[in-house]
């Protein structure tokens, strides 16, 4: 392969290329799920291709090929270019690439268990054993269970010396019950919506979850939400439980420091940013219990690795330091216009992808409080939990979300149960109204394994590591 990738690199330049990168990329993935009894999807899947792209005048050209073999390289190599020379003549200014130190290796994400050598049948029966436990409740009209699993294989390779493999395993599941009674529909999932919980991991990481051990508890709280009242339109006191600050993390911070949305890359698709330029260094995101760093360093985050896509090693970045606003997710070409080193933010979806600016792990640092704390120090307010619905403007600023459930707090303590509670706000509003985080006990690395972006779409698997906290004065309310 490394010889392979020298050919492809040396015709690039042959052709008139001033940079080149070869990415060759093998992967695997494997889909169940089991919904009210039996098995309604396996899916399996490998792919293999590569893709390379040459900078030719100052301008970008990418080409890609599932014929992994000399001559088809030397074509793909070849076409490269010439989309480059052809985009260099309606270029608005040349590409500039940030400086970054030529490296070699063989990276693999540590598991104990891979999930691909674990029988088909076995991963099968935890499935439909959760789900026949959630459909002993009467009230259960529909049950999932879900497993999914991921290997890729990648070779990285540029015209400046770089020459990098990289192995990356994951895997993730989750269960959800949806309960119906009369004209009402409420559902629970475990340990999140949306398919649960993802890492960097192997098998382990799905039998931690244990599926089967919370499944009868998810069922009845679904079932109780259907006699639950409806949550109140006030405003008030909102402690949100992790899994569903982490959607806050994701839409409404790790969005909007993607720098080519700022610049107006993206904006046809995504949307810009409310973060712009001039912001950097003065502006006050959140309050002094908000601390933020993107990370794709930390062991088994689903956001984590060892070198982007431009062969810039993973790092950990501060985005907001107590509070002010310090940092963006960058690639070699976005971070030479604020005058910083790569982020190390580059990643595709694959070999037949262009590589993006996409979030690492983005986390919210632990603060010292606890949620027992945090709660006892409430006097009113409402405690929310799991994911339900989003909506976010395109520039990241007024949002509106939606959890399964929440309970009021009266008094320091947890109360009523309230079925379809929303919240709204302004991102920085919002963020500066936050005056407690529970402490690293309570702090939790979740993966998202759906975060979309560009034309044409790419999907990438990111993670966000949060706490509960506290927001002072957020309005609560249900639209109908």
């Amino acid at each position: 392969m490394e010889d392979f990738c020298r050919k492809i690199l040396e015709r690039a330049a042959s052709q008139g290329a001033t940079y080149a990168d070869v990415r060759v990329v093998r992967r695997a993935s494997e889909s169940i799920e089991v919904k009210t009894g039996k098995v309604e999807q396996l899916a399996s899947a490998t792919d293999y291709g590569f893709g390379v792209r040459a900078l030719v005048g100052g301008a970008w050209g990418f080409a890609c090929s599932f014929v992994v073999n000399d001559d088809e390289g030397m074509e793909v190599a070849d076409l490269a270019v010439r989309i480059a020379r052809a985009s260099s003549t309606h270029k608005k200014e040349d590409v500039t690439l940030a400086d970054v130190e030529p490296a070699t290796g063989r990276f693999e994400s540590q598991f104990k268990i891979d999930p691909f050598d674990v029988p088909l049948a076995d991963k099968i029966n935890v499935l439909l054993e959760a789900d026949s436990i959630m459909r002993q409740n009467p009230k259960i009209a529909i049950a999932e269970s879900s497993m999914d699993f991921w290997r890729q294989e990648q070779v990285f390779a540029s015209s400046e010396g770089s020459y990098i493999e990289q192995v990356n395993v994951q895997s993730g599941a989750g269960i959800l019950a949806t309960a119906i009674g009369g004209e009402e529909i409420q559902r629970r999932s475990y340990p999140a919506p949306f398919g649960g919980d993802f890492a960097a991991a192997g098998y382990e990481f799905v039998e931690a979850q244990d599926l089967t051990g919370h499944a009868e508890e998810t069922a009845r709280d679904a079932a109780q939400l259907l006699e639950a009242p409806l949550c109140p339109s006030e405003t008030t006191d909102l402690v949100l439980e992790s899994s569903m600050l982490a959607l806050q993390v994701h839409e409404s911070c790790g969005h909007p420091i993607e720098l080519d949305r700022v610049l107006g890359m993206e904006s046809s698709f995504a949307g810009t940013s409310f973060l712009t330029t001039d912001k950097l260094g003065s502006f006050r995101y959140g309050s002094e219990a908000v601390n933020i760093v993107a990370d794709a360093t930390i062991p088994g985050g689903l956001g984590s690795f060892f070198f982007d896509d431009e062969g810039v090693p993973a790092q950990r970045v501060d985005i907001v330091n107590e509070g002010i606003f310090n940092g963006y997710l960058t690639s070699r070409e976005t971070a030479p216009k604020i005058g910083r080193p790569s982020s190390g933010a580059m990643r595709a979806d694959g070999w037949n992808s262009i590589p993006l600016i996409r979030m690492t792990n983005i986390n919210l640092l632990p603060g010292d409080w606890t949620l027992d704390e945090i709660l006892a120090d409430t006097k009113h307010g409402l405690y929310a939990s799991s994911v339900k619905s989003w909506s976010i403007d395109d520039k990241r600023l007024n949002f509106q979300f939606g959890t399964e459930v929440a309970y009021e707090i009266v008094d320091g303590s947890l109360g009523r149960m309230f079925r379809s509670p929303t919240y709204t706000g302004i991102t920085y509003d919002f963020w500066r109204s936050c005056d407690a985080v529970a402490g690293e006990d309570e702090w939790r690395l979740w993966g998202v394994p759906n975060c979309g972006k560009g034309e044409p779409m790419q999907i990438a698997r990111v993670g966000h590591g949060v706490a509960p906290s506290r927001f002072r004065n957020v309005r609560i309310g249900v639209v109908k």
